[in-house]
């Protein structure tokens, strides 16, 4: 069985792409949170914390032309609009995800997640597609390959503040990843 979190990013999927497609019919009654509130009915029991669901589901609506923005110019050949509904809205919760929330998803979850997503639910190509777009973003907002943020953050506080002599300097805090494991995103 999928991990509650998992299964909160399949009903945020879906709710995103319905709010986006009602969007763009023109249906003014389309509000993301009675969306959720009614993709997440049948699942509430199982999903245990619908919070997370409500907040990503919110946070990745109110950002679709930032994130679009975003995406395009690691996709170049793929104009955004042209990309497949369900491939955009998955790579717009990865690319949230990669940057918002790295605090409680490691990023490579964030990216093997939003895979997995293309994998059950886009063409033949895009779990390809959204590994390649969201590799390029890791690249790009992380400058290296092994580092989370917080990693970072923590080594540039380490290197602005001078250093007691005989202080290690590398701890178990910094090299932990202190997020979620694949099983648990």
């Amino acid at each position: 069985m999928a991990s509650n979190r998992h299964l909160g990013r399949i009903i945020v999927l879906q709710s995103l792409y319905e709010y986006e497609f009602r969007n763009k019919a023109g249906d003014p009654t389309a509000e993301i949170d009675v969306i959720v509130a009614k993709n997440i009915e049948p699942y509430a029991k199982a999903l245990g914390d619908t919070e997370f669901v409500y907040t990503l589901a919110r946070d990745v609506s109110g950002r679709f032309e930032e994130l679009d923005a975003e995406l395009q110019p690691m996709a170049p050949e793929w104009p955004i609009s042209t990309i497949a509904a369900i491939d955009r809205n998955v790579l717009r919760i990865g690319l949230h995800e990669l940057e918002r929330s790295a605090e409680t998803v490691p990023p490579k979850v964030a990216i093997n997640e939003a895979v997995e997503l293309a994998k059950a639910f886009g063409s033949d190509n895009s779990s390809k597609f959204v590994n390649g777009v969201l590799g390029t973003a890791y690249r790009q907002i992380y400058n290296d390959e092994n580092s989370s943020p917080k990693e970072k953050e923590n080594h540039n506080e380490k290197e602005a503040q001078p250093q007691a002599a005989g202080e290690p300097t590398d701890t178990a805090a910094e090299s932990a990843d202190g997020g979620e494991t694949a099983t648990s995103a």
